[in-house]
């Protein structure tokens, strides 16, 4: 895989020294500007300046010490490599804990400058994708911050919450452990007109059966043994707002019968009081499992199904969602790289089909955990993937695609991965790819990838 940086700066008073470089990295395929000066640099970056910046330190005027840091100033993370002479390693090295990514001892071989670079450039491609996918997060609003994807069902789930979102209507959730419900419960209730008052989530197959009233209802001091208090239900809670029963199939038979009464009535009665209360509330719930099939064996009540089932919403696993697990896996690899103050190895092709190979038993939740060991792994970056996946079944991916399906999904995520990284550069891709340019061509076409999307995702600085 290729990790060219688009640009390398040179800085160096020795004419000689400047041309052998820039004829050293051209060779190489980089593009190279000289400067005999350091001042002269400075009005050439940015905190979009996608290469590397090379320094003599020792030069007239502004030297190698002081550019790094205006340097640094205008983008703490450019990479900067000093070029020096012997008596100049000791202030090398305390420039490096300033900041500097690396030096390189004069004379040098030619392999070595290049090493040197091809490293600080990758950092630093890094660094510009991810503050990429960074601004891009901060910039969606909504739906599209909450359930981020690009995928068909993930944007057709969108326009179900578009739809339903604005209704009282009861909603039943029915997805896969892992898979977002709850996310799915809170979109619902946020672009609804209760979206300002209390969202209220209840796990019921988390309750003690013998608690379970009281969680809903609430109830009185002195209505059963130990309730010292009044207490407060869910349901009451909830008043004015979204009440989510998630696991609902979890729920004691017994308790089903009230739950119904309430959901007729709208009212309901707190343990040891004979008073009725009054309650306006949206229920959502949600299953991981076929509530039908619930129904048919008896362990679930079918009319209170119908009464919760007035629209049914059914969120999509991970496996069908195509090259969305390669942007969530980026998200929250950026999210783990912030929080561990760690970097984020680039995906190659292999890792990426390992991935998008994988069943994902475990959906997004699976995935974040994924996502989170990538990062803390010290394994090489080309074995992580590999290795958090080892324990997992892929026996099971004839049930959900076939083979020429996962072949259309790979190649789909390896062009879309190749265009982002190359900010829809297609010479870049062709390069990457080996391939010529009308199959390329053709290909994008099949998966409806546009190149456009990418070259104004780079203008906005977006991925």
């Amino acid at each position: 895989m290729s990790t060219r940086v688009e640009k390398v700066f040179v800085v160096d008073d020795e004419e000689s020294m400047r041309v052998s470089i820039a004829q050293w990295l051209s060779l190489s395929d980089y593009e190279v500007e000289s400067f005999d000066q350091a001042d002269a640099v400075l009005p050439h970056l940015s905190v979009d300046f996608d290469g590397v910046l090379v320094t003599d330190i020792r030069m007239p005027g502004m030297d190698g010490i002081e550019l790094m840091e205006k340097a640094l100033a205008i983008d703490y993370q450019i990479p900067v490599v000093f070029i020096t002479a012997h008596g100049d390693i000791p202030m090398a090295v305390s420039a490096m804990r300033s900041g500097a990514y690396d030096f390189i001892e004069k004379p040098f071989e030619p392999e070595i400058l290049l090493e040197t670079i091809r490293r600080a450039g990758e950092k630093r491609r890094l660094i510009l994708e991810n503050r990429a996918l960074k601004s891009k997060l901060d910039q969606s609003t909504g739906l599209e911050k909450k359930l981020l994807g690009n995928s068909e069902p993930i944007q057709f789930l969108h326009q179900e919450i578009q739809d339903l979102g604005p209704t009282d209507a009861s909603v039943f959730l029915v997805g896969e452990t892992g898979s977002g419900k709850e996310v799915v419960a809170r979109c619902l209730h946020e672009i609804s007109g209760r979206g300002k008052e209390n969202f209220v989530a209840i796990n019921c197959g988390a309750i003690p059966e013998t608690l379970f009233e009281s969680e809903l209802f609430g109830h009185e001091p002195g209505a059963f043994t130990g309730a010292q208090g009044r207490r407060i239900g869910k349901f009451e809670k909830a008043n004015g707002g979204t009440l989510f029963l998630d696991e609902v199939n979890a729920m004691p038979p017994n308790l089903q019968v009230k739950v119904l009464r309430v959901l007729q009535e709208r009212e309901i009665e707190r343990l040891g009081s004979n008073k009725a209360i009054p309650i306006d509330i949206r229920i959502i719930s949600a299953t991981n499992g076929d509530p039908r099939q619930a129904c048919a064996d008896g362990s679930f009540r079918q009319d209170l199904y119908y009464r919760l089932n007035v629209a049914e919403i059914k969120i999509p696993p991970l496996r069908q969602r195509g090259s969305d697990i390669i942007l969530l896996f980026e998200y929250y690899c950026l999210q783990a790289a912030e929080r561990y103050e760690r970097d984020t190895p680039p995906l190659d092709n292999d890792n990426i089909r390992l991935m998008m190979t994988h069943n994902w038993p475990g959906n997004v939740r699976e995935l974040k955990n994924a996502a989170e060991r990538y990062i803390l792994s010290s394994l090489p970056p080309q074995q992580r993937v590999r290795h958090i996946l080892q324990h997992s079944s892929l026996e099971k991916q004839s049930e959900f695609f076939s083979l020429a399906d996962q072949a259309a999904n790979f190649e789909r995520c390896v062009i879309e991965y190749s265009l982002k990284r190359h900010r829809g550069n297609v010479s870049a891709v062709l390069e990457e790819l080996e391939l010529p340019r009308r199959t390329l061509n053709q290909k994008m076409k099949n998966h409806g990838i546009s190149r456009k999307n990418f070259l104004q995702e780079n203008e906005n600085n977006d991925l």
